[in-house]
């Protein structure tokens, strides 16, 4: 069985056949789902979705996309929602400087927020980082001197560097259909020397559709298909990839396990 560590099922796309949606991924092998939030709005759905289904999970927090739109956020508000049992990671949150959608100091702000709450509910932060390698080491690092915390980057499509990075800091690296895509050369080359037991799986469906499925909404079953090509480029079996990082998957996010 895999895990797609990352999807938006209250997205349009999905939530509109949700049920079909798991079905379909269970049939395909898919024995566990993390729902991601991105916005406060978003974190009752999300959580109720798990609680109704044994085998989603959920996540709360604030993408940096939806910064500007969350400037009160505390972190006591944060701490509330990640007290349900059916939360088990805190984000998905970080820095993207690729769209700018909200202010970069915001963003940074909201971030360090997140790993506080990840640092003190030993939950799992979830980290999306585009075009902002730089501040998101730079953070990262700070932020590990005034105390550990668990946490991995999402759909990781960064430069070896930054994985160097994040494995030293204890991180774990999430690879998506991205890795699939022909002009993902060099994401390959990260992807097959990734440390075996820090490596998971997603789709962050509905985007990012692997290949053979390019141009379609995506779903949580299509993490079979990205699963067998990382396995692949790694020189290993699929039944292999699929056991290694589903126990990744639960040594990670120690609340599913439990």
């Amino acid at each position: 069985m895999l895990v797609d560590s990352h999807c938006h099922l209250e997205y349009k796309g999905l939530v509109e056949d949700q049920q079909g949606v798991l079905a379909r991924a269970r049939e395909a092998g898919i024995g566990t789902f993390l729902n991601i939030s991105t916005r406060r709005s978003e974190w009752e759905q999300v959580v109720g979705t798990a609680q109704r289904e044994r085998d989603v999970f959920a996540s709360v927090g604030i993408h940096p996309h939806e910064a500007d739109t969350h400037g009160d956020l505390d972190e006591a508000a944060l701490l509330a929602a990640a007290e349900d049992p059916r939360v088990i990671g805190i984000g998905e949150t970080g820095l993207d400087y690729y769209y700018d959608h909200s202010d970069r100091a915001v963003q940074r702000d909201l971030f360090r927020l997140h790993i506080g709450v990840a640092r003190e509910t030993g939950l799992p932060i979830i980290i999306h980082t585009r075009d902002a390698e730089e501040d998101t080491a730079a953070i990262l690092r700070d932020e590990w001197e005034k105390g550990a915390f668990p946490g991995l980057i999402h759909c990781f499509t960064a430069s070896a560097d930054f994985a160097r990075t994040a494995l030293d800091l204890g991180l774990s690296i999430s690879l998506s259909g991205i890795v699939t895509f022909k002009n993902a050369r060099d994401l390959q080359v990260v992807a097959r020397d990734l440390p075996g037991d820090r490596v998971l799986v997603e789709t962050d469906a509905p985007f990012l559709a692997p290949v053979p499925h390019r141009g379609q909404v995506c779903e949580p079953a299509f993490v079979a298909d990205t699963a067998r090509f990382v396995a692949e480029l790694r020189g290993e079996t699929a039944a292999a990839l699929a056991d290694s990082t589903t126990a990744n998957f639960h040594r990670l996010f120690t609340r599913a396990a439990a």
